[in-house]
C-alpha cells in the first residue's frame, strides 16, 4: 500500500509541474546577427581625364635619293641602314665624260673672251674718231653691235661652263639631309637615269630626330577639349610603344588639320617627339595620350563598390542608424581602381566596399570604416589611367549586386 501511495504522489507532482510549465511564456529567440561590412568615405581630388588614340610614326623629312645626271655607277661608299650626315657621298658616277665636257666649255669661254677683247679694241678705236670724217656713223654702229654680240657669246659660253661644272659636281651624289639610309637599290656597274623624267631611285633617306606621330582624333574630342579645339601651342601629349607602359615619352602637338573628314568623323592631329636615341622608327604604331579636357575636382570611390540595378548604377550606402540604402549614382571616368562619381553621392557618406553580398537595402549592418588605400599621389599625371569612353558606353560590372 505504501508503494501505491508513493506512485500516486509522484504522478500528481509530475502533472502539476507540466501544468505550471504550460502556463509560462516560451524563451525569446536570440537577437539576429548583423552583417559585418567595410565602408569608406569618398575622397575629393583634382583629376584630369586622358584620351588615348592609336597613332603612327612618320619622319619629318623623307627623300628618294636620285642622281641629277645619267651614267654608270662607279662607287656606293656607304653602309646600308646607318645614320648618314648631310653632305656625305652616297654614290659616285663615272665622271670622265663630264670632265671632258667641262674642258671644252672652258675653251669656249676663252675663245669668246678673246673675241670680246678684240671687238672692244675695234670699238674703242672707232669711238676715238667718232664725229670726224674718218669713219661714218654706220661703221661705229657696226663695231658697237659686233662688240655686244661677242659679249653675248661670252655669257653663253660661261653659262655652258657652269652647266658642265655642275654636271661634273653632280656625279658625286651626296646625302641631302641627315638621317637613316635604306638599302642600295642600285649597285656598282649599273647605268642610271638622272635629271628629269624617269629618274632612277638609288636609295631612300629619312630623318630620325625629331619624329612625328599622326593620329585620327574624333571630332567630339576636339569639341570636348578647349585646348585641342583652338590648337593651343605646345599642348602636351605622351606616347608609349607596344612593349612599354606608363606613356614615358613626352611631346607637343604642333599641327591640327583644317577640316574634319566627313567619312570618318575624325580630324588629323600631329605631335612631335624628340628621338635622340633613334627609338622611334617611321611606320611604327604607338598609343598616344592627350588631355581630354581641363582639370576638375571629383569624388572618388573604389570601383569595386559600384553595382548595377537594371540600367542604373548604384552604391550601397550605410545611412543613419547603420541602415543600408541603395543609392543610384551617375558615374564619371575610371582612374586606376578609383571611380569618379559625377552625381548622387555626398562627400561624408559611407560607401560599402566589402560585404556587399550580405548588405540588403533596409537592413541594419555593423560597419567598420577604413581609409581608401593605394591612391596615386597625382591624379592629373599622364601615367594615371582614365577611361576614354563616356560613362553611358562603359560596360557594367560583371557581378550584379542588389
Amino acid at each position: 500500500m505504501i508503494h501505491a501511495h508513493q506512485w500516486r504522489l509522484t504522478a500528481v507532482l509530475t502533472a502539476a509541474a507540466l501544468f505550471v510549465s504550460g502556463c509560462s511564456k516560451p524563451p525569446a529567440p536570440p537577437p539576429p546577427h548583423m552583417a559585418e561590412v567595410t565602408v569608406v568615405r569618398p575622397i575629393q581630388r583634382e583629376v584630369l581625364e586622358w584620351d588615348e588614340y592609336i597613332g603612327h610614326m612618320e619622319a619629318p623629312e623623307t627623300v628618294n635619293v636620285t642622281s641629277r645626271v645619267s651614267g654608270f655607277v662607279m662607287e656606293a661608299p656607304f653602309t646600308e641602314g646607318v645614320i648618314v650626315q648631310k653632305g656625305d657621298v652616297l654614290f659616285v658616277i663615272d665622271d670622265r665624260l663630264f670632265k671632258a665636257t667641262l674642258g671644252s666649255a672652258r675653251a669656249e669661254v676663252a675663245k669668246a673672251q678673246s673675241q670680246a677683247d678684240q671687238a672692244k679694241v675695234h670699238l674703242n678705236r672707232y669711238a676715238s674718231v667718232r664725229g670726224t670724217k674718218a669713219i661714218s656713223d654706220d661703221d661705229y654702229d657696226s663695231a658697237k653691235a659686233a662688240y655686244d654680240q661677242t659679249l653675248a657669246l661670252l655669257a653663253a659660253a660661261k653659262a655652258a661652263e657652269e652647266t658642265a661644272r655642275l654636271n661634273l659636281e653632280w656625279t658625286r651624289v651626296t646625302a641631302p639631309i641627315t638621317g637613316r639610309i635604306s638599302r642600295k637599290m642600285v649597285t656598282v656597274g649599273n647605268q642610271i637615269n638622272g635629271g628629269t623624267g624617269q629618274t632612277t631611285v638609288l636609295t631612300t633617306l629619312m630623318s630620325v630626330d625629331p619624329m612625328y606621330c599622326y593620329a585620327a582624333v574624333p571630332a567630339r574630342a576636339q569639341l570636348k577639349s578647349p585646348d585641342l579645339a583652338i590648337h593651343k601651342a605646345g599642348m602636351r601629349c605622351f606616347v608609349q610603344l607596344e612593349n612599354e607602359t606608363g606613356f614615358p615619352h613626352e611631346g607637343v602637338v604642333d599641327f591640327l588639320d583644317n577640316a574634319v573628314d566627313s567619312n570618318t568623323g575624325t580630324i588629323q592631329l600631329r605631335a612631335v617627339f624628340p628621338n635622340p636615341r633613334g627609338l622611334f622608327t617611321p611606320g611604327l604604331f604607338a598609343r598616344m595620350r592627350l588631355p581630354a579636357g581641363p582639370k576638375y575636382q571629383a569624388l572618388l570611390v573604389p570601383d569595386v563598390a559600384v553595382g548595377s540595378n537594371q540600367d542604373e548604377r548604384v552604391l550601397m550606402i550605410v545611412a543613419d542608424g547603420d541602415v543600408v540604402q541603395a543609392r543610384p549614382v551617375k558615374l564619371g571616368p575610371l582612374f586606376g581602381s578609383l571611380r569618379a562619381i559625377a552625381s548622387g553621392l555626398e562627400p561624408n557618406e559611407r560607401v560599402i566596399v566589402n560585404g556587399l553580398q550580405m548588405a540588403m537595402p533596409g537592413m541594419k549592418v555593423h560597419p567598420t570604416e577604413e581609409p581608401i588605400r593605394g591612391v596615386p599621389s597625382d591624379l592629373t599625371s599622364h601615367e594615371t589611367p582614365a577611361t576614354q569612353e563616356t560613362p553611358a558606353s562603359q560596360p557594367a560590372p560583371t557581378e550584379t549586386r542588389h
